[in-house]
Parts: C-alpha cells; sequence; structure tokens
C-alpha cells in the first residue's frame, strides 16, 4: 500500500500539471511578459501567504497541523521585502487582491480557523511546491529582468535556512505520513489538496487576463 505522501503526490499529480502549464506561467517562464506582470504576481501571492502564515500560530499546539508549522518555512517577510523592492515602500496602499486570489485565500484562512487537516493540505500544496518548482521561478526572473541572484525581488523563493532541500522534502513526507488522521480524513485532505491547485489555477488564469500576450 502507498504511504500518504505518496497517494498525495499521485492523486494530484494532474491538478499540479495543470497549474504549472497555465498559460500565464508559460508566458512568464517563457520570458514573454514583462517585470509588472511577474510583480503583479508577487502580490497575490502576498495574500495566499498572509493567509497560511497568520493562521500558523494558532495552530502550534494542534496535534494534527502543529508538526509542519516550521519556521524556515515561513515566507511573508521575504515577500514584503520583495514587494518593497518591485512596488516601493509604499506597495501597501495599492495592493489589490483579484477576485480568485480572494477567494484562495479565504479558504486557507477558513481550514486554519476551523480545519487544521485541511490547512496541513493547503501548507503541503504550497511550500513543497515552492521549494521545488519555485527554484525554476527564481532562476527564470533571475535572468529575465536582472534581479540580483537571490536577492530582492526574488527573495520568496529563498530558503537560507534549508541547506538541504531534498533531506528537507523527504523529512516533510515523513510528516505526512504520520499525520493524526483516519482513512476518511485522510481522504478528505486529498481532496482538499486537489482543490487548493485548482484555486490556485483559478488565479493564473485571472492574470492571465490580466496580463494577455498581444497577437
Amino acid at each position: 500500500m502507498d504511504s500518504f505522501s505518496t497517494l498525495l503526490r499521485t492523486a494530484t499529480r494532474e491538478y499540479h500539471e495543470e497549474a504549472n502549464t497555465s498559460s500565464f506561467m508559460t508566458d512568464l517562464l517563457g520570458g514573454r511578459l514583462g517585470v509588472d506582470a511577474f510583480t503583479r504576481y508577487t502580490e497575490q501571492l502576498w495574500f495566499v501567504y498572509e493567509a497560511l502564515e497568520s493562521g500558523a500560530e494558532r495552530l502550534t499546539s494542534d496535534p494534527v497541523a502543529a508538526p509542519f508549522i516550521r519556521p524556515e518555512l515561513m515566507r511573508l517577510a521575504s515577500l514584503e521585502r520583495d514587494l518593497d523592492h518591485l512596488r516601493g515602500p509604499g506597495w501597501r496602499t495599492g495592493l489589490t487582491a483579484l477576485p480568485a486570489t480572494g477567494e484562495y485565500a479565504a479558504r486557507v484562512r477558513e481550514c486554519a480557523e476551523t480545519w487544521p487537516a485541511g490547512y496541513v493540505a493547503h501548507h503541503y500544496t504550497r511550500y513543497l511546491g515552492d521549494l521545488a518548482g519555485g527554484q525554476v521561478v527564481r532562476d527564470k526572473a533571475e535572468r529575465t529582468w536582472g534581479f540580483a541572484k537571490k536577492g530582492d525581488g526574488v527573495r520568496f523563493y529563498v530558503f537560507e535556512e534549508i541547506t538541504n532541500p531534498a533531506a528537507f522534502k523527504r523529512e516533510y513526507r515523513g510528516l505526512l505520513d504520520g499525520i493524526r488522521a483516519d482513512e476518511l480524513e485522510k481522504q478528505r485532505v486529498v481532496a482538499e489538496c486537489k482543490r487548493a491547485f485548482v484555486l490556485n489555477t483559478a488565479v493564473f488564469q485571472a492574470l492571465a487576463e490580466e496580463f494577455p500576450l498581444s497577437a
């Protein structure tokens, strides 16, 4: 029988692929969009991570979610430093969430407040994705828009406290395998992971509408 982390990975593979191959991300990573599109994307990430990380503190004593609350993963401070660089010190005044982003952040917040195992689903889809695919985004952004390597503008993607990402991901998957949940609850977590990818893909679709490539 597959481990729970393997089950999660296989059950969401198709959803993960759809998010990764969205037209917005394809165009962004292909260097066909300007730095303004990258900045707008970074702004949307702020709303999602604000929901994730403002909800983390209340879960540090929860038996299901607490093992996943790792300070070395926290991204909000890095995102804010990036936005300071991208938008200037007054970035908060013009910060707006796309409707799709608002829906995504609201669901993350709801899980943080009412369903710790559901929160873990969102935690998993975001942070493990950042550790893996996020590095591709960082590399492309540095080369396309001239950001300093691992510097301001792309600090969100730099996990300075995780010296061995492969080992960290193995440890994280071990935590998933040992999650305190019965089989029915695990199926609900799988469904929530799928939902997380759908919510994320909707943000990409909204960004694609805001930054259409001219024909």
